[in-house]
């Protein structure tokens, strides 16, 4: 087995098909774990894309129009390929953004047309956002978010063209009134709230739920086998009519059978209601839930847990107490970047396991098309070779155009094998910001928490040692030294994706407890 630097070693035999993995960003013993919890949408249910997508795009539209917008917009429909997680909103000049940690630009797009060149530095100088800027740069980073995305392409690409639009810098004109771009993003954000709020998409998603949801008979399995292993625990935003209504679909699998396992049995604590990220700070009133009626029931509950039963509201801290859990103590399973992963863990110390369901994706073209990113790597090999002849004193300056042309349009090529808005994870050699938030705050991650199936409850998932650039580009052994004390030569060379079998020894031989986070 091998890696590269910042990559990250599967923690399983390389034998098991890679979507049945799960990836590691800091070591947790598994057998350390006293509890598992889980958000519902997207992490135990699964929504079936891009049927689901296609439904909120429609009540989407239906909400605009409704609101005062054309009905020409109507026309549009929702396109898969187009958006992908983790793109930035410019609500100043409305473009669509992909960019680093750092907020350099790496793709940007007006409407569905790319921009290129001189065109993003006229928007952006050093191709450069600033995004501690949140009125104006606005993440758009959960599932939810893809129809959001692919909206704000269509409806500038609407104005753009429309022809009773005056095209402005930042908006657009129709006669004595201006609709900028910060308003279409408070119309589409009003729009969603509408949508998600008022329950049509709910509604529209129980009416028919083998369109929508995902049926898999091994969740009630792994929830029954992480019950003997600890405590579990649900917390959602959702209400309880609708959770009760998913959660009863999700572990019902013959109707016929009278004697069906009910869903809350798999728990030992149930909350609706959570309003994460709230839920991770101050929480709100701790209630409990008539699960015959569905209404809460008034006053705060400070009882000790009961079995079976479901609250509404709290915080985190209350699901502490009533488990008997801290910390560490506790993996929490979610698919929201911030909602989920970065709260629980900035805030409680909770383990985090991200679900990335577009990683099965990401890893098939990783697989098969890795002649595309050998081609990448072997032009960046080139392009070094070119100057290793010169140092400070050479005046020669080595054409390198080609090379760069090369790249570029290698990267592109290697982006539109994802998506028209390119992998979720990198734009050619550089990652992107949900990348970056991925390997800060999620302990695991993998395209499924079903992954579980595939491990003991004694495992221990494995950090890769992060090799920083000059322990990733130097030979780590047989170095030459002159008497001096020098290196022989000034070149360093540049390892392969499989050159680091001997450190991956070297680190191993440290001891386990010093690099296991769970201590």
């Amino acid at each position: 087995m091998s890696f590269t630097a910042g990559s990250c070693l599967p923690a399983m035999p390389m034998a098991a098909p890679s979507w049945h993995r799960i990836f590691v960003n800091r070591s947790l013993a598994l057998e350390k774990i006293r509890c598992f919890g889980f958000d519902m949408d997207y992490t135990l249910a699964m929504y079936k894309s891009p049927d689901y997508e296609e439904l909120a795009f429609e009540l989407l539209l239906d909400r605009l129009v409704s609101i005062g917008y054309p009905h020409e917009i109507l026309k549009y429909q929702y396109d898969p390929t187009f958006p992908t997680r983790g793109l930035v909103f410019d609500a100043q000049y409305g473009n669509l953004l992909k960019v680093d940690s750092h907020g350099n630009l790496l793709v940007c797009a007006h409407g569905f047309r790319f921009l290129k060149g001189a065109e993003i530095w006229n928007y952006y100088p050093n191709k450069f956002i600033q995004r501690d800027d949140m009125k104006r740069f606005h993440i758009l980073n959960t599932l939810f978010n893809l129809t959001e995305t692919y909206l704000y392409a269509c409806l500038v690409d609407f104005f753009t063209n429309c022809s009773r639009y005056v095209n402005c810098d930042t908006g657009y004109k129709h006669g004595n009134l201006f609709m900028s771009f910060r308003s279409i993003f408070q119309d589409v954000r009003e729009a969603m709230d509408h949508v998600h709020l008022s329950g049509c998409l709910k509604e529209k998603t129980l009416q028919n739920l083998e369109k929508f949801v995902v049926k898999d008979p091994r969740v009630p399995l792994l929830l029954s086998r992480m019950k003997e292993a600890g405590k579990v625990f649900l917390a959602t935003n959702s209400d309880y009519n609708y959770t009760d209504a998913i959660m009863t679909y999700l572990f019902t699998f013959d109707p016929g059978d009278k004697v069906q396992r009910p869903w809350r049995s798999y728990f030992d604590l149930i909350v609706v209601d959570t309003r994460k990220p709230l839920f991770f700070a101050e929480g709100t009133v701790l209630r409990q839930v008539n699960t015959d009626t569905g209404k809460l029931r008034i006053g705060t509950y400070t009882g000790p847990l009961q079995h079976c039963t479901v609250y509404s509201g709290g915080s985190s801290d209350m699901v502490c107490d009533l488990l008997g859990v801290k910390g560490k103590d506790i993996l929490y399973i979610g698919d929201h970047i911030f909602g989920d992963i970065l709260k629980s863990k900035k805030r409680q110390g909770w383990r985090t396991f991200l679900v990335v369901p577009e990683l099965a994706r990401e890893l098939h073209v990783w697989t098969e098309k890795s002649e595309i990113f050998e081609e990448l790597r072997s032009l960046d090999v080139l392009l070094a070779e070119l100057y290793q002849p010169l140092d400070s004193g050479s005046s020669e300056r080595p054409d390198i155009s080609s090379i760069k042309r090369q790249i570029q349009n290698v990267t592109h090529k290697m982006d539109m094998c994802y998506g028209k808005m390119g992998s979720l994870f990198r734009c050619g050699s550089r990652q992107t910001l949900f990348a970056n938030q991925l390997m800060r705050y999620a302990d695991l991650y993998a395209a499924s928490f079903l992954n579980f199936l595939y491990y003991p409850f004694s495992y221990l998932f494995r950090a890769p040692p992060v090799l920083m650039p000059h322990e990733s580009t130097v030979e780590h052994m047989h170095l030459e030294l002159r008497e001096s004390g020098l290196l022989t030569g000034h070149r360093l060379h540049q390892l392969s994706f499989h050159g680091h079998q001997n450190l991956r020894g070297i680190f191993q031989d440290t001891d386990e407890a010093e690099n296991d986070d769970d201590d």
